[in-house]
């Protein structure tokens, strides 16, 4: 199944689920079973495994949208953690004149500094080197403390996509990346949530790619990440219990633009997606604050 969420012509927050792939429309869930949240995070809560949305499927009753009629919304709504990874793939480490390392480097970012799928990425007026980097997210569905590699995995409600926009200048002031991550509006997060029945395991051998004005920026696999997802989470919850609803971000390959000779930044006008194998397209353009 594919999650959504969105708001309507009155700007109330809602879920869809889209029918197939490449439909247009989509099931407005909250319609058609008022039983179910406005909001993504309180589904998850209620319902991990989203029996009410299987349920609306067979729904003699079910309402019907279309995507042109709604704007997107940032996937999960104010998620309790964001957890980031970084150095996940051997050869941006290596791009960023890093050894392969022997520990993930975690970060936080703050629900302000993301952004929807269509809606636009803000380039702050304190800079200019905004940077682009494609990574998978996944989204956590039940309470978890002390998993194991062998049981990480049932904890996952989904996945997804993220551009996690970086001032690569703001980044380097500091020992800690957190400052340069979280600018507001600058990590995009959608389109929506994709169930784990519907992708290889652990998100395991899927194409990501980011793309900028269609130039193709970076090309990977996640088969080559250092850490797969469920070594993650027992990373994670050996330290900190994930909750329904929290998210985690698990790092870019190589191809990001401060890394090339010259480097390349997003800049106003810009368009940039980020695609995944099995999930979609994340596409958002760029906008200087205040405009």
């Amino acid at each position: 199944m594919r999650l959504f969420s969105y708001r309507n012509q009155s700007m109330q927050p809602k879920i869809g689920l889209l029918r197939d792939k490449s439909s247009q429309e989509f099931i407005d869930l909250c319609a058609t079973d008022p039983s179910i949240p406005s909001k993504l995070r309180e589904f998850i809560e209620i319902d991990p495994t989203f029996s009410k949305a299987k349920q609306a499927l067979s729904n003699p009753n079910v309402i019907n949208k279309k995507l042109s009629e709604i704007k997107f919304d940032v996937l999960i709504d104010q998620p309790g953690k964001i957890v980031c990874m970084g150095l996940n793939y051997a050869d941006h480490a290596k791009e960023g004149g890093n050894a392969r390392p022997e520990y993930p480097s975690f970060f936080m970012r703050g629900p302000s500094s993301l952004t929807a799928h269509l809606a636009p990425i803000i380039r702050p007026s304190v800079s200019d080197k905004l940077d682009y980097e494609a990574e998978l997210v996944f989204i956590v569905g039940k309470k978890a403390r002390n998993l194991t590699k062998e049981n990480a995995l049932d904890c996952v409600a989904g996945y997804s996509i993220f551009n996690d926009g970086s001032l690569r200048d703001y980044q380097r002031k500091t020992s800690q990346w957190t400052i340069g991550k979280n600018f507001d509006q600058t990590g995009a997060f959608g389109p929506w949530l994709v169930t784990p029945d519907e992708l290889p395991s652990g998100a395991h051998g899927l194409q990501i790619q980011s793309r900028l004005n269609g130039n193709l920026m970076q090309n990977a696999n996640t088969k080559d990440f250092l850490w797969g997802v469920a070594e993650t989470i027992q990373l994670i919850t050996e330290c900190m219990t994930l909750e329904p609803g929290d998210v985690v971000i698990t790092g870019t390959p190589a191809g990001v633009g401060y890394a090339r000779t010259p480097p390349v930044f997003m800049k106003p006008g810009d368009v940039c997606e980020i695609e995944i194998e099995g999930i979609g397209v994340l596409q958002n353009s760029i906008t200087d604050q205040g405009l």
